[in-house]
């Protein structure tokens, strides 16, 4: 389609025009009866359009391929029911800051507010769960109002946008005007911090003895794995790196102790816990992250970076507040830093020899089962076999935490997952997203065999649209997590947690049967063969069906509403710490 302004056209053409400005070259769809219109422009237009088979998976792809490629994720619907369909990973973006931008359909302007055959109030449904959106009655705005949508979402801290249009504006005709520049009243992000906070965050920074740097998914959405490199280097301090910033620093670095959190690293989550100087860069301090929040961290002071003011003071008071762009705060903070050693540097020995100390004697490690494959040698071994180049995009429950855990990560956005949200069935459609994105890398979806069950349809649109996906199916014929805490603090009461999925659905016949190559593995002998294989194909995607024993756990674990000083490592659920110890 061409691009030419001032031209009459629909306000159908107008928008995909408009998607053409903004730079999509791909978007996730499925059309219906109020969004029709937008779908005859779509046919020639030059942006590629995947069709889903269900919303949902066109909104987590729509995730998957911003998360791997750091530009804003483009999906379609329909209204009512279309609509609807996008509000979990609308949700799922939000919580985890990733741009997005969904269009969907209405009813026309008429007939809005009656009730109208497949009408919702789809802005005022998600209104709770983007960063902005839009209804759209008049063609002449449709242009302005995907400029804004696509500034909104790429912006300041990344999210979600939503885009209602009519029918009956995506109809009429209208004058294209794509707008050379977005400048909207009362959405101004700071992005540089202020020379006053980085002299006091690089001072608190020369004065603390036990400082830990507390790396979250910002450090990723802001590129800024270099300036944090050099920042790490140079305070010598260690460093811990969230769920959501995986890959942001590397596993393999010296100074890393891991993941902190519910299912953290003990030396991760005992550091956060005994550090006297929290220097937290694009984290948010999230309950899975802190445990009980009055206990967290007691003795620690607080610098805390982010590009959203909103989050300063928000779940922790903030010592020192560094409101801006992270990878710019960082290259103001390593300057003013190295001007407060030359005075005086503190000297980390007797701290880094302590959580050095704990990384050492509490490794992450797991058992190998008499019957069954262990969850965890399987996930470890597809990392290892694929690479640190390879993307990782994980479900949600056990199966997305041993790949947290056991699965090195070099590079960033190389590990997606849902993390604020919890999304089960994000891991398929999202990988999808990914390979799309990025379609010269091996793509794992991790999956559990519960996870899989909700969104495994769209490895039809894989197979159809040449998506080479791999999928892992961590099989334990339960919902796992649940499972773990019915086993824990439930008596072992499985009331409603048994899938019978090594029975009812054979996955490998049903991945045959959508188009795909359907592998199964239930030997430890046969693990790398099986892994293998699964990375010789890449003309279609590979289903691998693992089974794995169902009473594998995640540990460590600090258990809901309890303190991170209460971390246990075993199912006695004994502390591993007493106050003496520490």
């Amino acid at each position: 389609m061409s691009n030419e302004s001032g031209k009459t056209i629909t306000g159908a053409s107008a928008l995909v025009q408009a998607l053409e400005h903004a730079g999509v070259d791909v978007m996730f769809g499925i059309p219906g009866g109020a969004i029709l219109p937008a779908y005859d422009p779509i046919f020639d237009s030059k942006i590629r359009h995947i069709l889903v088979r269900h919303e949902q998976g066109a909104g987590h792809a729509a995730t998957g391929y911003a998360q791997a490629t750091g530009r804003v994720g483009v999906c379609i619907a329909t209204s009512g029911p279309g609509a609807t369909n996008l509000v979990t990973p609308l949700a799922d973006a939000q919580m985890d800051s990733v741009p997005i931008v969904a269009i969907t359909g209405q009813v026309a302007s008429g007939a809005i507010g009656t009730d109208a055959f497949q009408e919702a109030d789809i802005r005022g449904i998600t209104m709770p769960v983007t960063k902005h959106n839009f209804l759209v009655t008049d063609p002449a705005e449709i242009a302005g109002a995907i400029a804004q949508a696509f500034h909104i979402a790429s912006t300041g801290r990344p999210g979600a946008v939503l885009v209602d249009i009519a029918k009956d504006a995506l109809q009429m005709q209208t004058e294209f005007n794509y707008p050379k520049s977005v400048n909207l009243r009362g959405y101004h992000p700071v992005t540089e911090p202020t020379a006053e906070s980085v002299r006091d965050a690089a001072r608190l920074i020369a004065e603390s003895k036990q400082p830990v740097l507390y790396v979250g998914g910002g450090a990723i959405k802001s590129n800024s794995q270099k300036e944090l490199l050099k920042l790490a280097e140079l305070t010598g301090a260690p460093v811990v790196t969230t769920l959501m910033a995986l890959g942001a620093f590397p596993d393999s670095h010296p100074q890393h102790l891991g993941m902190p959190g519910m299912h953290g690293t003990v030396a991760a989550v005992t550091a956060l816990q005994k550090a006297d100087l929290l220097i937290t860069l694009g984290a948010r301090f999230d309950d899975r992250v802190t445990g009980k929040l009055s206990s967290f961290a007691p003795n620690a002071k607080i610098i805390h970076a982010d590009i959203d003011p909103a989050e300063i003071g928000k779940n922790r008071r903030a010592d020192v507040a560094l409101i801006g762009d992270l990878t710019k705060s960082i290259e103001a903070l390593i300057p003013a830093v190295k001007a407060e050693f030359k005075k005086s540097q503190p000297d980390l020995t007797p701290w880094l020899a302590m959580v050095y100390g704990w990384r050492n004697r509490f490794p992450l490690g797991y058992d190998h089962p008499a019957d069954g494959l262990s969850p965890q040698y399987v996930i470890e071994r597809i990392g290892q076999i694929s690479g640190p180049d390879a993307i990782y995009v994980a479900g949600v429950g056990q199966h997305q935490m041993w790949a947290s855990q056991f699965i090195k990560y070099e590079k960033p956005r190389t590990w997606l997952n849902s993390g604020g949200l919890g999304t089960m069935g994000y891991a398929v459609p999202a990988a999808m997203g990914a390979k799309v994105g990025a379609p010269d890398k091996v793509v794992w979806a991790i999956d559990g065999d519960g996870c899989f069950q909700m969104t495994n349809q769209e490895l039809v649109t894989c197979a159809l649209n040449n998506i080479p996906i791999k999928v892992a199916v961590i099989n334990n014929e339960s919902l796992g997590m649940v499972r773990q805490w019915q086993t824990l603090f439930y008596n072992e009461r499985y009331s409603n947690t048994q899938l019978h999925s090594k029975r009812i659905p054979d996955f490998a016949k049903l991945a045959d049967a959508m188009g795909c190559v359907g592998l199964t593995c239930d030997s430890k002998e046969d693990v790398d063969r099986t892994i293998a294989q699964a990375m010789e194909i890449n003309d279609r995607p590979v289903v691998v069906d693992f089974s794995v024993h169902k009473d594998a756990m995640v540990w460590p674990m600090v258990a809901a509403g309890t303190s991170n000083d209460e971390i246990v490592n075993a199912r006695s659920l004994a502390p591993i710490w007493d106050s003496q110890e520490l």
